[in-house]
């Protein structure tokens, strides 16, 4: 009984000494510090400036990306238009080639309504330079009326010849004459529209 009298105060004082020495509890977290906010501030307002700048350089490569394609096409337009086209010996009359390439013309015309060209008729060396003059301006005239006849008003084109004072090729066979006959196109005014932008432009 003394024994057991003796352990019930050691047992009671280890355990205040045990409640005594448990650890302290962590202090209570702190805020950022006044420089910590001021750089979170700083890099917050560096991204976004990364941002825009990145946001506004793809906006600038995007554009001048869509200007060169305009660019590419606008010259393609023109060299559609200014493509030359060719006759049979002694003939006014188009040719399958030359309908083709006149057919390609159509659809740029249409969508340029301010474009104005000259069709410039040429003959090969052989006949009289009044024949042939007469023979550039019927295959002048034959490709106006080929082209108004798609609906394009015949206003927007004149036409004149060179009968064969002009020719392209300076030499007296086949290959030279054939190249000879034709009729060049010659933009004399206007803008060729290959957007909506185009309209805009004077």
């Amino acid at each position: 009984m003394r024994i057991k009298h003796l352990l019930m105060p050691c047992f009671a004082a280890a355990l205040v000494l045990g409640a005594c020495s448990s650890p302290a509890p962590p202090p209570a977290p702190t805020g950022p510090t006044a420089e910590e906010l001021a750089q979170q501030r700083a890099d917050s307002i560096a991204a976004a400036r990364a941002a825009e700048d990145a946001r506004r350089r793809a906006e600038q490569e995007a554009a001048d990306r869509e200007r060169a394609a305009q660019d590419r096409a606008r010259r393609d337009a023109r060299s559609t238009l200014e493509e030359v086209v060719t006759f049979d010996y002694d003939e006014s009359a188009i040719t399958d080639n030359a309908e083709a390439a006149l057919r390609r013309k159509i659809p740029i015309l249409r969508n340029s309504p301010t474009v104005r060209i000259r069709m410039e008729g040429h003959a090969d060396e052989r006949g009289s330079t009044e024949y042939n003059l007469a023979l550039g301006s019927r295959r002048a005239e034959g490709v106006r009326d080929f082209l108004s006849g798609f609906g394009i008003s015949a206003d927007r084109f004149t036409t004149t010849s060179f009968g064969e004072d002009r020719p392209v090729v300076n030499r007296s066979d086949e290959a030279a004459w054939a190249r000879n006959r034709r009729v060049e196109f010659v933009i004399t005014g206007g803008t060729i529209v290959v957007s909506e932008d185009d309209q805009d432009q004077p």
